[in-house]
């Protein structure tokens, strides 16, 4: 069966980010904890479904996602002076460590602190992986129909569609 929508997918990848050239592990997975997905519904970078679309089980693919076409570029303006008082229960954060973050809408986010101050911690909020080519090397491990349960929940339920919620 071919990869196509309203298919669960499982699959087991490997992903660099790529910079000037050069590519950097980030991470992968394996035949013990694949990836699964429903395909065809957005919970995937639109890239990267247009590049397994209509593999089958087997098959192996290695391709690249300009930044533009993963997270996108990044934006030297998404940066967030929080005042330091903020951290009085919990302390300064240091500089590298990822803040849970809500906006007054109620969408979480994270952002990275990339300067600490007595007065302020400044956290990026662009997506860490915002401005970096995404390189994957992936294999098909399985596509099955979804189920009118998955398809109602907008998500898989597992590789074989028994896993509950």
């Amino acid at each position: 069966m071919a990869i196509a929508p309203n298919n669960v997918v499982t699959l087991t990848y490997t992903l660099h980010t790529v910079e000037n050239g050069e590519k950097t592990f980030v991470e992968q997975t394996n035949n013990e904890n694949p990836l699964d997905f429903l395909y065809g519904v957005g919970m995937m970078l639109p890239k990267f479904e247009e590049n397994i679309a209509g593999l089958n089980v087997g098959d192996k693919i290695d391709f690249e996602l300009s930044a533009v076409d993963a997270y996108g570029e990044k934006d030297e303006r998404a940066v967030a002076q929080l005042p330091a008082d903020m951290f009085n229960e919990t302390g300064l954060p240091p500089v590298g460590e990822v803040l849970p973050l809500q906006d007054n809408e109620g969408n979480q986010f994270r952002a990275v602190v990339i300067e600490v101050t007595p007065e302020a911690v400044v956290a990026d909020l662009n997506h860490p992986m915002a401005g970096k080519n995404l390189h994957f090397e992936i294999e098909i491990l399985s596509v099955r129909p979804a189920t009118e349960e998955e398809l109602s929940h907008g998500h898989s339920h597992g590789p074989d569609g028994t896993h509950s919620h």
